[in-house]
């Protein structure tokens, strides 16, 4: 078996014993679910909100449990997947922090036959550490090395519900159940959305509105819009990403800057509409229609926008909706305008996630035979996963994928790897996502990865079907990103300009007219606005592509189109 991680040459766990009980107190049934054993050399905060995928990451060794018995152990050993550690044994001596916590899973039962167990998303945005029911320990103090006792932890802890945000004056909820999604997952499954209204939107109750919607990860509010001025009395903290010191405090005085805008005379009436679409895999679904995820596109496009409109008096036609966000968001920008092209009249996209898979982040699926390395001739070269703005690696692929492989096996991690071969995959013969590459070796599978390209490879779809979708597309596709991008995510849009320059030549169908930028030095996730840094420009989605959005409704909207969000 080859090992994931840093392999350090100690062996303090080799004796000592780990057992993490399951007391019949917290349950009266068996249990399947993901036991994560947890280390940290810092007291605060506990050790369950330290992992993660950077440098600062600390320990996590993760065993699947089946059927686990109220008032059974199960022990963690060398057998479990860790990160960064690759072994139990290759942990240093010292003192540490410890706890566990057991991701419990749900069996569903498919529509296409297969029967699979994964963490169900219980409102929380599908993350592991705060999930609703999962059980957890109290953290403790212990002495890892040679001669060290036994570690016996109980999981005496349940995570409590999540209170849901409240309605406001601006901000409504929506929650929707799915007949689509309930059929293909085999129990009731949800859609909710998120609406921010216009100024005199319940003094105008005749009027009806342009819509845009505000891809990305799972969102619990509408942040980057706040009624109040900022708290005078908050703590300024550091933003560790944007290297600025009270970057919270520069949060709350841009959502109410925004506020201002919203609530002005001249400002353009819209409803703005982020969705929730978290699932068993991930925070949110890719937007589209997929094997192992289900009909996520068909689901939010004819069962939840129809029931936003209905509600909010969105305008309901394809001149009136627009698209907008980054990273996830962004691909999922481009994605929809392109697999519902009369469903929409514009996508601005910035840093998607790859939109071309011959540079899906660092590696060439199609040309290259490994996900880990780059073989040259008489070496190989380790590729980077991500990096900062001096161009230091901050994590491998290979490491990135022994994060994932620690938190959970058969593409249950819910991290980002995991959710690209969720959706972009076929079926396995287990009934998980077929795997892209093998995570012990990094051999990548070309099968695999064909598929890929004829189903999700946007930039292959655009070549492939421009003479019939550029038609739909012409004048819609906005694509920004920083030239220095976090995840190399600026290396997609380079394959992808290439082609959509050659749109409008001869043979080449009719042109894109649309625009591609790079922001100059800029990480991730820069959004097209030159006069600013991402850190700010970030914060400004609901307003920066209004001018851009206001020319397009003048220059396409029918004769007849309703103006009545004009007041």
């Amino acid at each position: 078996m080859l090992a994931f991680g840093l392999l350090l040459p100690c062996c303090a766990l080799a004796q000592q014993q780990v057992t993490v009980r399951l007391p019949s107190s917290q349950s009266a049934k068996p249990v399947d679910g993901r036991m994560l054993f947890l280390l940290s050399t810092n007291d605060t905060p506990e050790p369950r909100m330290q992992i993660n995928d950077t440098p600062k990451s600390q320990i996590v060794f993760g065993v699947t449990v089946d059927g686990l018995k109220p008032g059974v152990s199960v022990t963690i050993d060398n057998t479990a997947a860790g990160y960064p550690y690759a072994r139990l044994s290759d942990v240093p001596p010292g003192d540490y922090t410890v706890q566990a916590v057991l991701n419990v899973y749900e069996t569903f039962h498919r529509a296409d036959g297969a029967t699979v167990k994964l963490a169900p998303d219980r409102g929380e945005g599908q993350h592991w550490n705060l999930a609703p029911g999962n059980l957890y320990s109290t953290p403790v103090k212990m002495k890892i090395g040679p001669g060290a006792p036994p570690i016996s932890i109980s999981l005496d802890k349940v995570i409590g519900a999540i209170t849901p945000e409240p309605d406001t004056a601006w901000v409504k909820h929506l929650t929707i159940q799915s007949a689509l999604l309930t059929k293909f997952w085999g129990r009731p499954m949800f859609l909710s959305a998120i609406v921010l209204l216009p100024q005199g939107w319940a003094e105008h109750p005749s009027a009806h509105y342009p819509e845009m919607v505000f891809e990305g990860h799972f969102p619990d509010g509408v942040p980057d819009f706040r009624t109040t001025p900022p708290d005078p009395n908050l703590k300024p903290d550091y933003s560790d990403r944007f290297h600025l010191a009270g970057y919270n405090r520069i949060q709350q005085e841009d959502a109410y800057k925004e506020f201002q805008q919203w609530t002005s005379s001249g400002f353009p009436r819209f409803l703005v509409i982020q969705i929730q679409h978290a699932n068993p895999f991930y925070d949110d679904s890719y937007a589209v229609n997929s094997a192992n995820v289900g009909p996520y596109g068909d689901a939010i496009e004819t069962e939840l926008m129809p029931a936003v409109e209905q509600k909010f008096r969105g305008i309901g036609q394809g001149w009136a909706r627009f698209l907008y966000g980054g990273s996830t968001g962004g691909w999922e920008s481009i994605a929809v305008q392109m697999f519902y092209p009369d469903h929409y009249n514009g996508a601005f996209i910035a840093c998607p996630d790859p939109v071309d898979f011959h540079a899906y982040s660092t590696v060439d699926l199609y040309n290259q035979p490994n996900m880990f390395w780059l073989q040259g001739a008489n070496k190989r070269v380790e590729q980077p996963s991500m990096h900062d703005y001096l161009g230091h690696t901050l994590i491998t692929v290979r490491d990135n994928i022994a994060y994932e492989a620690a938190l959970g096996d058969h593409g249950r991690s819910g991290e980002q790897y995991d959710i690209w071969q969720a959706v972009y995959s076929p079926v396995g013969p287990d009934g998980y996502p077929r795997p892209i590459f093998d995570k012990a070796t990094g051999t990548i599978d070309q099968t695999t990865a064909a598929y890929w390209h004829d189903h999700y490879d946007l930039n292959a779809i655009l070549q492939r079907d421009w003479s019939t979708l550029g038609p739909k597309l012409q004048g819609k596709l906005h694509l920004y990103v920083g030239s220095d991008d976090t995840y190399f995510l600026n290396d997609a849009v380079y394959l992808m300009e290439d082609f959509l320059k050659t749109t409008g030549t001869p043979g080449h169908g009719v042109p894109y007219d649309g625009e591609v930028k790079y922001g100059p030095r800029a990480e991730h996730c820069w959004n097209g606005d030159p006069t600013l840094p991402n850190a700010y420009s970030r914060l400004h989605y609901n307003t920066m592509y209004v001018p851009q959005i206001m020319q397009r409704i003048a220059a396409t909207a029918p004769k007849d189109a309703d103006m009545s969000w004009k007041y």
